[in-house]
């Protein structure tokens, strides 16, 4: 394995993180109508469960799903259904004013992190083309704990980065300007995902 193995994943690694999806998407809606903090724990939920998919991948879970279709697709259900639950949540509250959203404790907002993570299996398989590509086939138990570690840290650091910039006063005061309907376009996004990735019956 080689540095610039490691450089080319994690240049793949933040174009992904910066594409349109559910994590990005309850990120910003946390950091902006909750609390930094609170998005700082969801930020490390999400960087968790995204490491262990690439963890996964590494030790080749992708071939798991290929070998029994149905855990992959109860996993796909139960995403998508999440999905849906908070895009439902995200709704009823978009006409509530910024502070009467209630805040939510570190183990809360880092265990939601995890299951917006958790609910697209599909991330394993993403992980895996992309580590196909650019790591050879045999790397050793070091070299996976390394590119499953690296991967956590660049998550944490990007999620973090994030959450201080959109809870600046500033943002929160942008967002207020128009928070109904930047929720409800939120929630709608959300729900339009779940509901792709519920009658998606692509393997």
């Amino acid at each position: 394995m080689e540095l610039s193995q490691i450089l080319a994943f994690n240049a793949a690694l933040l174009v992904a993180m910066a594409s349109p999806g559910p994590a990005l998407l309850v990120l910003t809606q946390t950091a902006i109508s909750v609390d930094r903090r609170s998005a700082i724990w969801t930020g490390i939920g999400l960087g968790s469960m995204a490491a262990l998919w690439t963890l996964a991948a590494l030790l080749g879970l992708d071939l798991l799903f290929a070998l029994f279709p149905a855990s992959y697709l109860v996993m796909k259900t139960l995403g998508a259904l999440y999905l849906i639950w908070i895009a439902w949540g995200t709704w009823k509250t978009a006409k509530a004013p910024l502070g009467a959203v209630p805040r939510v404790t570190p183990r809360r907002a880092f265990r939601r992190g995890v299951t917006v993570n958790f609910a697209n299996p599909k991330s394993v398989l993403f992980a895996a083309g992309v580590l196909v590509v650019i790591f050879p086939p045999d790397l050793g138990a070091a070299q996976i704990a390394f590119v499953a570690l690296n991967h956590l840290m660049m998550e944490i650091a990007v999620y973090s980065l994030l959450a201080v910039a959109l809870s600046r006063p500033r943002a929160r005061r942008a967002y207020q300007a128009a928070k109904t309907h930047l929720d409800r376009l939120t929630a709608a996004v959300l729900g339009g995902l779940g509901l792709r990735l519920l009658l998606d019956r692509t393997p």
